[in-house]
Parts: structure tokens; C-alpha cells; sequence
């Protein structure tokens, strides 16, 4: 989840330039391979939305909202909602998270964020035509780990609930933040597919072009007292890096396969 604080950021051509050298050599040190990915009714696949909330995505929205509008966040969003509707038109199951929380019950190291009633715990504007989506399960969570999340009182898990309800093979995991809700997600629906909890899930994939995190350079989070500073191409890279080491598979571009219609 993004650590955003009310402060203007003020980058200089040198610090953009020694990030963009440090990130450079961290994609050679640790490199991600990406693939393509063509979806196919041919093996079932679900779509899982994690945390396309306001709280998160929409600029001035709450605590941990970007203050301004960001390129990385905008781009997962669009990509995330493309994805959505062309599930839904297919009647593809689609699975939407929402960073939900009690006023009176803190969330540590965050501030109050995405309070239960409030505009921010809502989907994002492009997204909120889900709330009416027969073909989507909306769930709202109060932690960082959806999978956690979904544990209802009589201790069953409406995540693991939905993928053996329709069959589900693959879950293509998009949104934010890439090293946070959606990575802890991730880990944990590998987990539980290694355990034979997720039958018959096969295969986790995590779509880097709709996954974003937030940015907080170490020159702003060294004047801030607590702050870590979370660069957000490195933490986004880093995200994805450890998913691929768990196991996930990460690719960069997803389309449709066309369906041919054959006479009976």
C-alpha cells in the first residue's frame, strides 16, 4: 500500500539520473523474464483485481492517494479495467479486492486509510460498474494479504471458495502495489496452490504493465521521521522479482485468442 505524505517532491536531474543507473543495474543483477500471454477459454482463467480502490489510485483521495497524477498508477488502472470488461463480456470469472478497514482498528506502520463507508474503500470511478457485475465477487479486506483476508468467521476462504467454484486453472493477478498487497497475494495463493487448497489452480500470473506501486525518494523520506524511502521503479522491479522467485509467472503483455465458431 502507498506511504504517501502531503510534501512536493522535488527531483533534481542528478538524483533522477544515479535512480535510473541504480535501477539499470538491478534489472541486470536480478533480471525478471516476462512473457506473453494469450488468454484462451480453453483453459479457464480468472481475473484478480487487487485494491483498485480510490484510497490507492485516485489523486488527493486520502492518505495514501498519490498527491499528483502518476504515470505507473494511471497505466495500471487503464490496463486493469480493459481487462475487467473483457472478462466480463466473455463471462469470465472476475475476483475484485478492496482495502477496507475500521475507523477504530489501526492498520501499523499506515495512517488511517480506506475507511469502511467512505469514498476512498470504493472501486476507482472506470471500476465501480462492478459493484453490479453479476460475473465479479467483490471482497472487501482489512489487511495487506487478500488471501488472508478472504478467511470468513466459520474459518472458510471465499478466494479459495471461488477458484474451485468455477474450475479456475490460472488467476491473472493485476494492481497495487506491486512489492505490497499484491505481492503478499501472490505468495500466499502459491502457498495455498502447493498445499492442493486451490484445486484445480495451476498456474499464478502477475501482468507487470498492470501493476504499479507508489514513489517515495530517499531524498524526500530522509526528512521525514519513520519514513522508508520506497523508489517506485526499484520497488515495482523488486515486487515482481520475488514473485517470479515464488514461483509466479510474469508477463508483459496479455491478449485474446479469437474464438472460432465451427458448424455442428
Amino acid at each position: 500500500m502507498p506511504i504517501i505524505f502531503p510534501l512536493p517532491i522535488h527531483c533534481t536531474f542528478g538524483s533522477k539520473k544515479m535512480v535510473s543507473a541504480t535501477i539499470d543495474l538491478l534489472k541486470k543483477e536480478l533480471p525478471v523474464e516476462q512473457s506473453s500471454l494469450v488468454v484462451s477459454q480453453d483453459f479457464k482463467t480468472g481475473l484478480v483485481l487487487v485494491d483498485l480502490v480510490n484510497g490507492f489510485c485516485t489523486v488527493g483521495a486520502g492518505n495514501l492517494a498519490p498527491v499528483e497524477p502518476d504515470k505507473q498508477i494511471s497505466c495500471m488502472v487503464q490496463e486493469s479495467v480493459r481487462l475487467a470488461r473483457l472478462f466480463c463480456e466473455k463471462k469470465w470469472p472476475v475476483f475484485a479486492f478492496l482495502d477496507t478497514h475500521h475507523p477504530d482498528i489501526p492498520e501499523p506502520p499506515y495512517p488511517p486509510h480506506c475507511i469502511a463507508g467512505t469514498d476512498e474503500a470504493r472501486l476507482v470511478p472506470d471500476l465501480q460498474w462492478l459493484e453490479n457485475e453479476a460475473n465479479a465477487t467483490l471482497r472487501c479486506k482489512d489487511c495487506i494479504d487478500g488471501f488472508l483476508g478472504s478467511v470468513e468467521k466459520d474459518g472458510s476462504n471465499l478466494f479459495v471458495d471461488w477458484v474451485n467454484k468455477n474450475q479456475i486453472k490460472a488467476i491473472l493477478v493485476v494492481g497495487i502495489c506491486t512489492d505490497i498487497c499484491v505481492l503478499d497475494f501472490v505468495c500466499s495463493a502459491l502457498s495455498a496452490r502447493n498445499r492442493r487448497m486451490l484445486t484445480p489452480l495451476e498456474d499464478v500470473i502477475v501482468y507487470s504493465g498492470a501493476c504499479a506501486t507508489f514513489d517515495l525518494p530517499v531524498h524526500v523520506a530522509k526528512d521525514i521521521d519513520g519514513a522508508v524511502a520506497h523508489p517506485q521503479d526499484l520497488m515495482h522491479h523488486i515486487g515482481l522479482y520475488i514473485a517470479k522467485g515464488r514461483g509466479a509467472r510474469i508477463v508483459s503483455e496479455v491478449s485474446f485468442a479469437v474464438e472460432i465458431e465451427t458448424c455442428s
